[in-house]
């Protein structure tokens, strides 16, 4: 495959801030552009859902990061200032759970004072019925929620804890009328898990207005028992699907979009599907990763981080040379996990991975 050639352009200005690079184009090594980036805010979350923290692993002792650790607001919102300089264009909030970080709204506030940045979050829901109007006024633009059932028995299987289907629904509510429309839901379909939920889910999506993707159970980390077995092909889902409801294809909305669209041909609606293992799309990667206690990763599958961003936003590191060594960092990388495991899924499935609760899905 040809990704093309290593390309990184710079242009220096001085501010207020000191001198830091206003302008970019930079390319990995595989020719991918950096132009979007997931920043996780915690690593807490209060779901146990299965494929991401398992109960037995993330149970009632288990050692979350320190607040001390963990980057502040202002470093956030600075990390974010710091990697709009250099040519992104979306950042989406991730966790753990975000709703569950006291600072959530400073945090959004920062960010959309930048100017020029497309927010969105994800989140399990359950804290949108109090928080969806506040958030929207706050500078979110999209919102994705993970939902891997309307049923309550499947529900309750996927999230593992006590929390109800209703909130979530009830908050899913609530950010439709606060604005966000459509919302994205993302589920998870692991099989003999919550399978016979697809057209159960299509359907809700379909009166509610929401958009379904649905997502090929992953390896990521090494606590959820991922299985080759246990995942559906998004293929086998679409014939599904189509069984039903015919679809039509649809082009993508813009470069390194990593959902297949489709929209349904009576008009009411779309729907989507992720296939990081049957259909990798590490060729259009645009994404840069920072976890919650400051590390960035250059990709979901990572065993190890690649620069530690809080230990330069703490020691007197300006802007410009932090931008440098993000821009060295992204010159140099390379990785292609998903189509390196689908030639060999055996090869790659024991790597101690980093959690997906701690850099975000």
């Amino acid at each position: 495959m040809h990704y093309g050639p290593n390309i990184c352009t710079l242009k220096a200005m001085n501010t207020n801030a000191g001198e830091f690079l206003d302008s970019l184009e930079s390319l990995d090594a595989l020719g991918r552009p950096l132009k979007d980036l997931r920043i996780s805010v915690t690593d807490k979350c209060n779901f146990r859902c299965p494929y991401c923290m398992p109960k037995e692993i993330f149970g009632a002792n288990y050692e979350y990061l320190s607040k001390q650790s963990t980057l502040t607001s202002e470093e956030v919102i600075r990390s974010a200032t710091i990697f709009r300089s250099l040519g992104i264009s979306k950042i989406r909030i991730t966790g753990g759970e975000p709703t569950l970080r006291m600072d959530l709204l400073e945090i959004i506030q920062g960010i959309n004072s930048i100017g020029g940045i497309d927010i969105a979050m994800t989140t399990n829901g359950s804290l949108l019925t109090t928080l969806a109007q506040d958030l929207r006024r706050a500078g979110l633009g999209r919102l994705t929620v993970s939902l891997d059932a309307v049923d309550d028995t499947t529900f309750s299987k996927m999230s593992d804890v006590s929390i109800s289907l209703d909130r979530v629904l009830d908050g899913l509510e609530s950010a439709r009328k606060a604005g966000f429309q459509p919302v994205k839901i993302n589920t998870v379909i692991r099989r003999g898990w919550n399978e016979n939920t697809i057209l159960d889910l299509v359907d809700y999506c379909r009166k509610s207005g929401d958009i379904v993707r649905f997502i090929e159970f992953m390896d990521v980390g090494s606590t959820n028992n991922w299985e080759m077995s246990e995942m559906i092909a998004s293929s086998q889902l679409l014939e599904t699907i189509q069984g039903m409801y015919p679809l039509e294809a649809v082009s993508p909305n813009y470069m390194g979009e990593v959902a297949s669209r489709y929209k349904f041909s009576d008009g009411k609606g779309e729907l989507g599907f992720i296939s990081s293992v049957s259909q990798p799309f590490c060729s259009s990667c645009t994404r840069a990763r920072i976890s919650a206690d400051g590390k960035i990763y250059t990709c979901l599958f990572a065993v190890g981080s690649s620069l530690d961003l809080a230990h330069e936003l703490r020691n007197g590191s300006t802007h410009r040379e932090i931008s440098e060594k993000i821009l060295a960092l992204w010159e140099k990388r390379d990785d292609r996990y998903s189509e390196l495991r689908s030639s060999d899924p055996t090869k790659f499935t024991n790597d101690e991975k980093i959690e997906m609760s701690y850099i975000g899905g």
